[in-house]
This record gives C-alpha cells, sequence and structure tokens, in this order.
C-alpha cells in the first residue's frame, strides 16, 4: 500500500544513532580484567571502614533506662504502672547514676524507645502538611482520621503523629547544680525553617477554634511560653517528633547541654547525677522501653559501628573474590595466547 500523499513517513531518519549504527563497545570480563577491580574495591572499603570504627570508637555515649523508675511519692510503686491506672495524671521519679569518665563537648541528651513502630503506613501519613505550614482549616486533611476532631473542634496539629507527641519532662542535676540545657537547635534547620510555620497573629487568637491533640496535657500555643519563638507548630520538640523514624528502636534529641555555663564549659564532669522524671508517657502497655541517652558527636556523627563494619565486610568480600580470580587467571590462562584473540583454522573453509 503506498503512503498517502503529504503524509509524513515513520521511518527513522538516517543518521548513525537512529539507525544504530554507532560504534560501540562490548568489554570482554575476564578474570584478569575483573581481578583489579576487586583488589581495588578492597583496598579502599577496608581502610575507609576501619576510619569509620575509629570515629565511632571515640565517641562517648551513656545510656540510663527509667522505664520502671519508682515514683517519689509511693516508693513501692513503678510509675509505669500508676499512670496505666491514671491517665490523667503525671508521676515524678528520680534515677541516680554515675559517669566515670568526663564527656567532653558537645553533649547532646536524646530520648530513646523501643518496640515502638513510627512506620507503620497508617501511622506516617496521619497528618496535615497543609494545616503545618500555618494554613489552618476546617475540616483538616482526612488523613488525620480519627484524631481530626475533639468533639466539634477541630484538632490543630491533628492526626496520630502529633496526639503521640513524647511529653516526658527529663532533667539532669550535678552535685547541687541543674545542668544546663537547651530547647532550641535540635530540629533540622528545613524543618524549622520550612516545613513548620505558625498562622498569622497571636498564637492563642489563631487556634481559639482548634482544639488540643486528645493525648496532650497543654495546648499548641502553651509548649514554649518562655521563648516564643519555639511554640505553636514551630515547636522544636514537636518537628522531632514529627520526623518518624524507620526502625522500632530508635532515639530523638531532646535537648543541648549548654556549655556557655561556667561548670560546663569542659563538657560534663564526671561524678554523680540524678535524672528527674516527670513521668508522662505509657510505653509498658506495648512492651516498649524508655532511656535517656548522654552523648556527644565526632565527624561522622553518633555512636554507630554498623557503618564502618559495613564497609570492612564489603571489602573484605572484595578482596576474597579478587583472590579467586586470581587464582582462575593463574589455572585456566591459556599459555602463549591471549585471552582476548580469537584463533581460527585456517584450513577451515567458509561459504
Amino acid at each position: 500500500m503506498s503512503t498517502a500523499q503529504g503524509s509524513k513517513s515513520k521511518k527513522p531518519a538516517d543518521t548513525a544513532f537512529k539507525q544504530q549504527r554507532l560504534p560501540a563497545w562490548q568489554p570482554i570480563l575476564t578474570a584478569r580484567n575483573v581481578m583489579p577491580v576487586f583488589f581495588a574495591l578492597a583496598a579502599a572499603f577496608i581502610p575507609i571502614g576501619l576510619g569509620l570504627l575509629y570515629l565511632s570508637n571515640i565517641v562517648q555515649e551513656y545510656s540510663v533506662d527509667y522505664t520502671r523508675c519508682y515514683s517519689s511519692s509511693n516508693p513501692t510503686q513503678t510509675c509505669a504502672d500508676y499512670i496505666n491506672n491514671n491517665r490523667s495524671l503525671s508521676c515524678h521519679c528520680t534515677v541516680p547514676f554515675t559517669l566515670t569518665e568526663d564527656f567532653s563537648p558537645n553533649v547532646y541528651i536524646y530520648y530513646g524507645l523501643t518496640n515502638y513502630y513510627q512506620n507503620h503506613r497508617r501511622y506516617v501519613k496521619s497528618r496535615d502538611d497543609f494545616q503545618l505550614l500555618g494554613k489552618l482549616s476546617n475540616p483538616p486533611s482526612s488523613d488525620c482520621f480519627p484524631y481530626d476532631f475533639n468533639g466539634n473542634k477541630p484538632i490543630a496539629p491533628c492526626g496520630a503523629i502529633a496526639n503521640s507527641l513524647f511529653n516526658d519532662s527529663l532533667t539532669l542535676q550535678y552535685s547541687d547544680a541543674n545542668v544546663p540545657l537547651l530547647r532550641t537547635g535540635i530540629a533540622w534547620p528545613s524543618d524549622k525553617n520550612i516545613k513548620y510555620q505558625n498562622p498569622a497573629g497571636e498564637l492563642k487568637n489563631a487556634f481559639k477554634d482548634f482544639a488540643k491533640p486528645i493525648n496532650w496535657q497543654k495546648n499548641v500555643w502553651e509548649l514554649d511560653l518562655e521563648n516564643p519563638s519555639n511554640n505553636g507548630f514551630e515547636n522544636e520538640d514537636l518537628i522531632v517528633w514529627m520526623r518518624t523514624a524507620a526502625l522500632p528502636d530508635f532515639r530523638k534529641l531532646y535537648r543541648r547541654v549548654d556549655h556557655s555555663v561556667d561548670m560546663f564549659s569542659n563538657g560534663l564532669p564526671k561524678g554523680n547525677y540524678t535524672l528527674s522524671i516527670e513521668y508522662n508517657y505509657p510505653v509498658a502497655g506495648f512492651g516498649g522501653t524508655k532511656s535517656l541517652i548522654l552523648s556527644n558527636t565526632s565527624f561522622t556523627g553518633g555512636k554507630n559501628h554498623f557503618l564502618g563494619y559495613a564497609y570492612i565486610v564489603v571489602g573484605c568480600i572484595s578482596f576474597f573474590l579478587g583472590l579467586l580470580f586470581m587464582l582462575i587467571h593463574i589455572k585456566h590462562k591459556p599459555s602463549g595466547i591471549s585471552e582476548n584473540v580469537v584463533v581460527v583454522d585456517p584450513s577451515t573453509s567458509y561459504h
């Protein structure tokens, strides 16, 4: 059938690219060619892994588990049991501990939770990002259900993530002095400056038509009354919590030690400390634990041996594969003939 007059031909243009005439290189992967690659990987990965392990080992870390601390008002009852029976009340307890070495600055305080699945699909999507940008609406996003309304009022911030905000209050004492802790500088700057914004106007008036999350003891405008820039949706404790963890055992940054105070300018001195806890957050019901972690950091972050071991393991595997290919090359290399030369029998005729 002839092509209709004036119709455009579908035949590709007569170019090297469209007619697939471009020169191509097809490497022949032989034992001799692959062997140097594996040795090079081993030479790079093993030193990097050893360096990462060294940097991880110089990080100082101390953990205090306070899941089952005993109530200060009733030494025979744990705070975990107390708040399970009185969910609207708080429990106070103290845990003494001793640092056997000086912690060099900068010292960070984390809270750690275990068996807590923040990575559940419905939990992760249970939020309203437009609301957190200060664009309050009624009704809030349907993703927040069933934490979208409290009675007839919409909730701000809505959703399961905000509703489950970690609300234990942790303070440290060294001898007779309180360790000065900073509530700011703990969230990612990108989150603080871009993803979370307060609505315009005075916070209390901006949220007057909205209810606090069901499990909260404070309103959103009361999270940090002493520091207006760290209040409302821009509160850094809230921002840190809203960045969900990928694994069920995780830690989140809680405070920074203020090293501008003379007693702690060189870090945390060794000695006896007391952790005071206003115990509000229940974890015993799902078999979880809570802990406070003191830690400083290195160039690569906190104490974590996984990455160093991973580099070393990959480097060792590459080294043994390189040895394997070297043995194959020595054993099976054709004598006197290059591996990449094709030998043609001249007596063979081709028609």
